[in-house]
């Protein structure tokens, strides 16, 4: 378990490594992020507009196959919009009860492509509908994983594809002892978020 445990903080700090590189972006491409509003130099703002596609260019360039597919990919914001909004009551109703501190939404869910002004609206309206499903898919992920959490904190017996960031806390699979004898203090360990 102490592996295990090694390694995911591993894990964890190589995140945060990569997300302070991903913040060195903002130097190398003179934007700045203050209170979630960004902000381009008037020079970069210029050079965007050079590289932004016509929007026929941008169609024809699609083919029609992918055109046909977009009706497709856009119905499935109908069941996205009602899961989000199934979470958000999820959380408001039983995680006071449980005593699970809330995922804050908007750390997952970021929509900020509409600033770039090399992309005309059809592509901005796709990178938000990316943005919108991959923060939900996120947000989701947190909710279940601190669920999982106070419900059955119990590692799998096979290996899992991808762990979240809860995993740490769970049991060894098959420790009943450690299970019965631990499961209220884990059910109350959240003191690691941020």
């Amino acid at each position: 378990m102490n592996k295990i445990n090694d390694i995911l903080d591993k894990i964890h700090a190589l995140e945060n490594e990569l997300a302070a590189e991903l913040r060195q972006g903002q130097d190398k491409l003179w934007y700045t992020v203050g209170r979630k509003k960004i902000q381009f130099s008037e020079k970069v703002r210029e050079n965007h507009k050079l590289f932004a596609a016509k929007l026929s260019d941008y169609v024809y360039d699609s083919g029609l196959l992918i055109i046909l597919t977009i009706p497709v990919i856009w119905s499935a914001l109908i069941p996205a919009l009602i899961l989000d909004g199934v979470i958000y009551l999820y959380q408001l109703v039983s995680f006071p009860v449980y005593g699970i501190p809330r995922v804050k939404r908007g750390e997952y869910i970021i929509i900020d492509h509409q600033k770039l002004g090399y992309l005309n609206w059809m592509e901005k309206l796709n990178c938000i509908y990316c943005g919108y499903f991959n923060g939900l898919m996120g947000y989701l992920r947190e909710v279940a994983a601190r669920t999982e959490q106070y419900w059955c904190p119990i590692r799998h017996a096979r290996p899992l594809k991808s762990v979240h960031g809860r995993y740490r806390h769970f049991f060894e699979y098959g420790d009943a002892q450690g299970y019965r004898e631990g499961l209220a203090s884990v059910r109350k360990k959240f003191d690691d978020l941020e």
